[in-house]
């Protein structure tokens, strides 16, 4: 090809990605006209049908594609711009009616299941957001989303050698690990199969007949399932069951029942793609292979990143534009009826609570092959985009003019498979019946349901660790705080301890506060009375006891105990970020004067420990000592700093000025080495207050030189009892002479 030609090219490239589709339509047209190669012919023709397929002219671009076929048959990177128009086309009419759609989908599965919303009767609230079925063996991640197990760990199998598992509520991958290690959630499982019993048991049939059907005991599958469907008939809306069943029929090659189930599996959830693949591949074997086009067309819609449906969709459409070898129409019978999607979803949605009922859906021989309105249309193949797919080239397995069995004779074989289904559930239907009295989900929740094994309330704020056992927060960080294991199982934690970013368990917070509300009204109130008698800065404030701290000095502390775990941990939660410290005392405890606290920063260690760093705020005085949870408290009144005025406040002043220039000449006095470390760890010595009385506590620097000179706490001490400013002046500077006095000795 020559200059004129490639500039010609790349100015259909441009047009096209400039949304010009008619102009690259015309240039690739011009084009064909020059070239001989069959290679460069079939290559501009699919050119040619893209910029027509993306102009609205879809008719005119299918031509165009069978005639490039005929030179080479089409491969799927060829068909790929036809596949997400097409796909594309689907999404954008289902948006435009899809919250209607929604309304009508629940409208419609109420009046056919009465029970289905009714409070404590729903299993709603009860579904995994990765299958969109009933929870089965819940496992909860660490942001507190529940999902089944076999979910999560599918879902880490799918993407372990591409990207990391991500929650699919909060799309949160930062802390979910490994989920082959996560335990069932013990409470919410227990909880699950006492409340409903039948769709318990089904979830453990089709788990069996999962295990089955792994094992290649194909039929002993399929009586799982059948037995499964059985047991979900007091809410049959399990739509995972009639997939996996259809699935089981297709390997048993009963292509008919296995599109029963998959039909009936779209009309539960139209907006699951798994559903319209497993239709596709029903049609697909029956030979249907326009309406198995149009599914896998649908699923892109829903899931444009399906590989599955992508790479069936371009099979079909290769064979269904391949050049016709027998007679037949020689393009696609009409192609409004892969777009027809829209009319096609709504029914689904309507159709199914108006056709179905719970004795049909446990019965797959009785089950309707397609909704009433479409039945005329999809068997005789006179409707509108109802072709006659059986003239087009052969599909996977069914050879172009193989020769269908007589109605008869198939009829004839329903009706046998039919009377041995029949017989195999009878044996399971007196096990049904018995269950049936127990209404799933019948009976309100209790609040000793949803009850925390170690303060024997009502959970509140509820956290499950990575075994799978249930706790209030507040009483799984007090044990974390003596033992890094889980208080039930003994199972190591210091890892989950760590982090400590507890997430509340996302479902035991929605069931309690919607089953529960009085309950929960009731734990809220004894919970906010604590926090309320825990926040009061001025009785049963905690103590630390310790060692000496001072107003505005900051005060490292590593926390090891316990008991002083819970404290920092309590003074975090109320909010108030203080707690006293005072001296141990041999008599009280502790002293009877000492400095209020207020927390900055705390890092955590696996072990439990942690370091605080804390400044302090406020004197205080104690007026009486107690005790909490196994830390020392008590009550105070802070103490302020007397103010004086006219002459006093002059000689104030002088005093000041003289101690600090002394302060001063000690500080400067110090070794490299020494001073170098007290300013690492207390700061450098702050300047002189402008405003010598604006601090009811005085001057800071008074307070830092107090904390940095080597004298005993039991020294240190007295200074925090003095209110008058005067006095602690003429203490620090008679300190200070004594420190002079003994260097130069």
């Amino acid at each position: 090809m020559g200059a004129e030609g490639e500039s010609m090219l790349q100015l259909a490239a441009e047009a096209f990605q400039s949304r010009n589709f008619d102009l690259a339509a015309d240039i690739y047209e011009c084009q064909l006209a020059g070239a001989r190669d069959p290679g460069s012919r079939q290559e501009l023709m699919v050119k040619r049908a893209d910029a027509l397929t993306f102009g609205g002219k879809l008719p005119e671009a299918l031509d165009v594609y069978r005639q490039a076929s005929e030179i080479e048959r089409l491969k799927p990177v060829h068909l790929a711009s036809l596949v997400e128009h097409l796909s594309a086309s689907i999404r954008r009419q289902d948006a435009g009616c899809g919250q209607g759609r929604g309304e009508e989908a629940g409208a419609a599965a109420a009046a056919a299941f009465p029970g289905a919303g009714a409070t404590g009767c729903a299993h709603a609230d009860f579904h995994c957001r990765m299958c969109l079925s009933f929870l089965f063996e819940p496992v909860t991640l660490p942001c507190g989303h529940s999902f089944c197990k076999r979910c999560l760990e599918r879902e880490g199998g799918e993407r372990e050698r591409e990207r990391p598992v991500v929650c699919r509520q909060c799309r949160d991958s930062s802390r979910v690990a490994d989920v082959q290690s996560y335990r069932v959630n013990v409470v919410l499982s227990g909880l699950l199969a006492k409340r409903f019993p039948a769709l318990h048991q089904a979830g453990r049939l089709r788990r069996e007949g999962n295990g089955l059907y792994a094992e290649r005991k194909v039929e002993a599958a399929l009586e799982k399932y059948n037995q499964a469907i059985l047991m979900g008939e007091m809410a049959p809306m399990d739509h995972i069951l009639f997939s996996n069943r259809s699935q089981i029929h297709s390997s048993l090659k009963h292509y008919k029942k296995a599109l029963r189930d998959a039909e009936v599996t779209c009309r539960l959830k139209p907006r699951w793609s798994k559903g319209h693949i497993r239709k596709a591949q029903a049609l697909v074997s029956l030979g249907r292979t326009e309406e198995a086009l149009r599914e896998y067309l649908v699923c892109l819609s829903i899931e444009p990143d399906c590989r599955l449906a992508k790479t069936e969709a371009h099979k079909l459409l290769s064979h269904l534009l391949a050049p016709v070898t027998d007679h037949g129409p020689e393009h696609i019978s009409d192609y409004s009826s892969i777009l027809s999607s829209r009319a096609h979803v709504k029914n689904a949605i309507r159709v199914p609570f108006q056709t179905l009922s719970p004795s049909m859906l446990s019965s797959e021989s009785r089950l309707p092959s397609t909704p009433p309105a479409q039945r005329d249309t999809s068997e005789s193949g006179e409707g509108k985009g109802q072709g006659k797919p059986e003239v087009w080239r052969p599909v996977l397995c069914f050879p172009l003019k193989r020769k269908r069995r007589s109605s008869e004779e198939e009829e004839a074989e329903e009706r046998r498979q039919e009377r041995t289904d029949e017989n195999k559930r009878s044996r399971s239907e007196p096990a049904a019946a018995t269950d049936s009295s127990n209404c799933d989900g019948g009976d309100v929740l209790e609040a000793a349901d949803l009850e925390c094994s170690l303060c024997m309330r009502l959970f509140y704020e509820p956290v499950t660790t990575p075994c799978g056992h249930t706790f209030c927060l507040q009483c799984l960080e007090r044990c974390l705080d003596h033992n890094p294991k889980c208080p039930l199982c003994k199972e190591e934690l210091s890892e989950y301890l760590v982090q400590r970013q507890f997430c509340k368990t996302v479902l035991m917070e929605k069931l309690i506060s919607k089953y529960l509300p009085t309950d929960l009204v009731e734990r809220q109130k004894i919970q906010r009375e604590e926090m309320a008698e825990l926040s009061n800065l001025n009785k049963n404030v905690p103590i630390f006891v310790c060692t000496m701290a001072f107003p505005t000095v900051p005060c490292p502390l590593h926390i090891f105990e316990p008991c002083y775990r819970l404290m920092i941990r309590r003074c975090i939660e109320t909010g108030t970020n203080c707690f006293g410290m005072c001296l141990a005392d041999n008599v009280k405890g502790f002293a009877d004067y000492g400095c209020l606290l207020e927390i900055r920063d705390v890092k955590f260690f696996s072990d439990g420990r942690s370091v605080v760093n804390t400044i302090g705020r406020r004197r205080f005085k104690v007026v009486q000592h107690s005790e909490r949870d196994g830390y020392n408290t008590a009550d105070i009144e802070y103490l302020e700093d007397v103010k004086v005025e006219g002459v006093a406040e002059r000689e104030l002043e002088s005093l000041h000025d003289a101690v600090y220039d002394q302060a001063l000449v000690w500080v400067n006095s110090l070794k490299t080495e020494q001073k170098e470390r007290i300013e690492g760890h207390f700061g450098p010595m702050p300047e002189k207050d402008s405003e010598l009385q604006a601090c009811p506590n005085g001057p800071s620097w008074c307070w830092w030189l107090l904390a940095v000179l080597p004298l005993e706490g039991r020294a240190q001490l007295p200074f925090l009892a003095i209110t008058s400013l005067k006095n602690r002046l003429s203490g620090i500077r008679k300190v200070l002479l004594f420190m002079a006095q003994c260097r130069h000795r």
